[in-house]
Protein backbone atom coordinates (compact mmCIF):
# COMPACT_ATOMS: atom_id res chain seq x y z
CA UNK A 1 0.00 0.00 0.00
CA UNK A 2 2.87 2.32 1.02
CA UNK A 3 4.11 2.07 -2.77
CA UNK A 4 1.12 2.14 -4.28
CA UNK A 5 0.68 5.40 -1.87
CA UNK A 6 4.40 6.68 -3.70
CA UNK A 7 3.68 6.71 -6.67
CA UNK A 8 0.29 8.25 -6.84
CA UNK A 9 2.35 11.47 -5.14
CA UNK A 10 5.20 10.99 -7.76
CA UNK A 11 2.20 10.70 -10.98
CA UNK A 12 0.19 13.88 -9.03
CA UNK A 13 3.34 15.96 -8.74
CA UNK A 14 4.87 14.85 -12.54
CA UNK A 15 1.16 16.04 -13.56
CA UNK A 16 0.95 19.36 -11.96
CA UNK A 17 4.76 20.43 -12.82
CA UNK A 18 4.01 19.16 -16.39
CA UNK A 19 0.54 21.82 -16.07
CA UNK A 20 2.86 24.61 -14.54
CA UNK A 21 5.23 24.20 -17.55
CA UNK A 22 2.83 23.97 -20.39
CA UNK A 23 1.35 27.31 -18.63
CA UNK A 24 4.76 28.88 -18.22
CA UNK A 25 5.47 28.42 -21.87
CA UNK A 26 1.56 29.69 -22.56
CA UNK A 27 2.56 32.71 -20.94
CA UNK A 28 6.06 33.27 -22.63
CA UNK A 29 4.37 33.49 -25.72
CA UNK A 30 1.59 34.95 -24.75
CA UNK A 31 4.34 38.20 -23.49
CA UNK A 32 6.78 37.50 -26.19
CA UNK A 33 3.57 38.81 -28.50
CA UNK A 34 2.86 41.37 -26.60
CA UNK A 35 6.35 42.88 -26.73
CA UNK A 36 6.24 42.82 -30.29
CA UNK A 37 2.68 44.19 -30.73
CA UNK A 38 4.18 47.24 -28.64
CA UNK A 39 7.36 47.53 -30.62
CA UNK A 40 6.45 47.21 -34.00
CA UNK A 41 2.85 46.72 -34.30
CA UNK A 42 0.95 43.70 -34.98
CA UNK A 43 0.99 43.92 -39.03
CA UNK A 44 4.60 43.06 -38.79
CA UNK A 45 4.64 40.77 -36.04
CA UNK A 46 5.14 36.63 -37.72
CA UNK A 47 5.03 33.16 -35.76
CA UNK A 48 8.29 33.30 -36.51
CA UNK A 49 9.18 36.62 -34.32
CA UNK A 50 7.08 35.19 -31.81
CA UNK A 51 8.74 31.81 -31.47
CA UNK A 52 12.39 33.68 -31.19
CA UNK A 53 10.74 36.36 -28.97
CA UNK A 54 9.57 33.92 -26.87
CA UNK A 55 12.56 31.54 -26.72
CA UNK A 56 10.62 28.43 -28.34
CA UNK A 57 9.78 26.70 -31.58
CA UNK A 58 7.08 27.77 -34.15
CA UNK A 59 5.48 24.23 -33.80
CA UNK A 60 4.70 25.33 -30.18
CA UNK A 61 3.31 28.64 -30.89
CA UNK A 62 0.62 26.97 -32.85
CA UNK A 63 0.82 24.05 -30.36
CA UNK A 64 -0.56 26.66 -27.77
CA UNK A 65 -2.02 29.61 -30.41
CA UNK A 66 -3.76 27.47 -33.43
CA UNK A 67 -4.78 30.81 -34.89
CA UNK A 68 -4.44 34.69 -34.82
CA UNK A 69 -7.68 34.87 -32.71
CA UNK A 70 -6.82 32.72 -29.79
CA UNK A 71 -2.98 34.65 -29.83
CA UNK A 72 -5.39 37.86 -30.05
CA UNK A 73 -7.20 37.37 -27.41
CA UNK A 74 -4.67 36.34 -24.47
CA UNK A 75 -2.31 38.85 -25.71
CA UNK A 76 -5.28 41.35 -25.55
CA UNK A 77 -6.33 39.90 -21.80
CA UNK A 78 -2.95 40.36 -20.78
CA UNK A 79 -2.25 43.42 -21.94
CA UNK A 80 -5.41 45.14 -20.09
CA UNK A 81 -4.94 43.44 -17.30
CA UNK A 82 -1.69 45.13 -16.59
CA UNK A 83 -2.83 48.49 -18.17
CA UNK A 84 -6.85 48.26 -17.18
CA UNK A 85 -8.82 51.41 -19.29
CA UNK A 86 -10.47 53.99 -16.88
CA UNK A 87 -13.77 52.20 -15.88
CA UNK A 88 -16.70 54.40 -17.35
CA UNK A 89 -19.05 53.12 -15.30
CA UNK A 90 -17.81 54.99 -12.02
CA UNK A 91 -18.14 57.87 -14.14
CA UNK A 92 -21.94 57.47 -14.34
CA UNK A 93 -22.35 58.47 -10.64
CA UNK A 94 -20.86 61.87 -11.21
CA UNK A 95 -24.31 63.95 -11.87
CA UNK A 96 -22.88 67.18 -13.28
CA UNK A 97 -21.97 66.21 -17.42
CA UNK A 98 -18.94 68.71 -17.19
CA UNK A 99 -17.41 67.62 -14.00
CA UNK A 100 -17.98 64.10 -15.84
CA UNK A 101 -16.32 64.96 -18.83
CA UNK A 102 -13.00 66.60 -16.90
CA UNK A 103 -12.99 63.01 -14.89
CA UNK A 104 -13.36 60.89 -17.98
CA UNK A 105 -10.58 63.05 -19.61
CA UNK A 106 -8.97 63.57 -16.86
CA UNK A 107 -8.26 59.23 -16.17
CA UNK A 108 -8.17 58.83 -19.47
CA UNK A 109 -5.11 60.97 -20.73
CA UNK A 110 -2.86 59.43 -17.52
CA UNK A 111 -3.59 55.71 -19.17
CA UNK A 112 -3.13 57.09 -22.54
CA UNK A 113 0.30 58.31 -21.38
CA UNK A 114 1.89 54.91 -20.39
CA UNK A 115 -0.59 52.82 -22.97
CA UNK A 116 0.23 55.02 -26.33
CA UNK A 117 2.58 52.80 -27.19
CA UNK A 118 0.69 49.77 -27.82
CA UNK A 119 -2.60 51.42 -28.42
CA UNK A 120 -1.61 53.43 -31.32
CA UNK A 121 -0.02 50.69 -33.32
CA UNK A 122 -3.08 48.48 -32.57
CA UNK A 123 -5.54 51.46 -34.54
CA UNK A 124 -2.97 51.70 -37.12
CA UNK A 125 -2.64 48.09 -37.96
CA UNK A 126 -6.80 47.01 -37.48
CA UNK A 127 -6.79 45.79 -41.07
CA UNK A 128 -4.57 43.25 -40.28
CA UNK A 129 -6.30 42.14 -36.91
CA UNK A 130 -9.52 40.00 -36.75
CA UNK A 131 -12.36 41.38 -37.92
CA UNK A 132 -13.83 41.49 -33.38
CA UNK A 133 -11.00 43.46 -32.99
CA UNK A 134 -11.74 46.42 -34.09
CA UNK A 135 -15.74 45.85 -33.51
CA UNK A 136 -14.89 45.73 -29.64
CA UNK A 137 -13.00 48.74 -29.67
CA UNK A 138 -16.05 50.48 -31.57
CA UNK A 139 -18.55 49.08 -29.30
CA UNK A 140 -16.36 50.47 -26.01
CA UNK A 141 -15.77 53.75 -27.95
CA UNK A 142 -19.72 53.89 -28.29
CA UNK A 143 -19.99 53.05 -24.33
CA UNK A 144 -17.73 55.97 -23.05
CA UNK A 145 -19.26 58.14 -25.73
CA UNK A 146 -22.85 57.48 -24.60
CA UNK A 147 -22.08 57.97 -20.81
CA UNK A 148 -20.38 61.24 -21.41
CA UNK A 149 -23.55 62.06 -23.24
CA UNK A 150 -25.96 62.15 -20.64
CA UNK A 151 -27.02 65.05 -19.17
CA UNK A 152 -26.21 67.52 -21.71
CA UNK A 153 -29.69 67.28 -23.37
CA UNK A 154 -27.97 67.66 -26.73
CA UNK A 155 -30.85 67.15 -29.66
CA UNK A 156 -30.76 67.19 -33.61
CA UNK A 157 -27.50 68.36 -35.02
CA UNK A 158 -26.43 69.35 -31.60
CA UNK A 159 -26.21 65.56 -30.31
CA UNK A 160 -23.99 64.67 -33.45
CA UNK A 161 -22.09 67.58 -33.18
CA UNK A 162 -21.53 66.33 -29.27
CA UNK A 163 -20.71 62.55 -30.10
CA UNK A 164 -17.85 63.84 -32.37
CA UNK A 165 -16.60 65.96 -30.31
CA UNK A 166 -16.77 63.19 -27.52
CA UNK A 167 -15.34 60.68 -29.61
CA UNK A 168 -12.44 63.15 -30.71
CA UNK A 169 -11.72 63.53 -27.24
CA UNK A 170 -11.26 60.20 -25.75
CA UNK A 171 -9.12 59.50 -28.94
CA UNK A 172 -5.64 58.30 -27.99
CA UNK A 173 -4.79 59.53 -31.49
CA UNK A 174 -5.75 63.20 -29.72
CA UNK A 175 -4.29 62.78 -26.95
CA UNK A 176 -1.27 62.10 -28.68
CA UNK A 177 -1.61 65.12 -31.28
CA UNK A 178 -2.07 67.35 -27.90
CA UNK A 179 0.59 66.25 -25.15
CA UNK A 180 3.30 64.19 -27.39
CA UNK A 181 3.10 66.56 -30.90
CA UNK A 182 1.55 69.44 -29.39
CA UNK A 183 3.66 69.50 -26.00
CA UNK A 184 0.50 70.35 -23.96
CA UNK A 185 0.67 68.64 -20.79
CA UNK A 186 -2.56 66.19 -19.91
CA UNK A 187 -4.18 69.30 -17.77
CA UNK A 188 -4.32 72.26 -20.72
CA UNK A 189 -5.33 69.45 -23.06
CA UNK A 190 -8.38 68.14 -20.99
CA UNK A 191 -9.06 71.26 -20.70
CA UNK A 192 -9.16 72.20 -24.38
CA UNK A 193 -10.78 68.87 -24.93
CA UNK A 194 -13.92 70.14 -22.63
CA UNK A 195 -14.02 73.46 -24.39
CA UNK A 196 -14.10 71.85 -27.40
CA UNK A 197 -17.29 69.53 -26.04
CA UNK A 198 -19.16 72.66 -24.89
CA UNK A 199 -18.74 74.39 -28.30
CA UNK A 200 -20.70 71.58 -29.57
CA UNK A 201 -23.54 71.68 -27.75
CA UNK A 202 -24.06 75.74 -26.95
CA UNK A 203 -25.33 76.61 -23.32
CA UNK A 204 -25.52 72.99 -22.63
CA UNK A 205 -28.23 72.74 -25.29
CA UNK A 206 -30.96 74.45 -22.51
Amino acid sequence: MGGQSSSLKVRAYTMRARQENVEQTRLRITEATMRLHERIGPAATTVSAIAEEAGVTRLTVYRHFPDDAALVIACSGHWRALHPRPDSSRWTSIADPVERLRTALSETYSWAREAAPMVIKIHRDLDAMPAFVGELLAAEEQSRVDVLAKGFRAHGRHARRLHAALRHALHIHTWQSLCIDGGLDNDEAVELMVATVLAAVPARDG
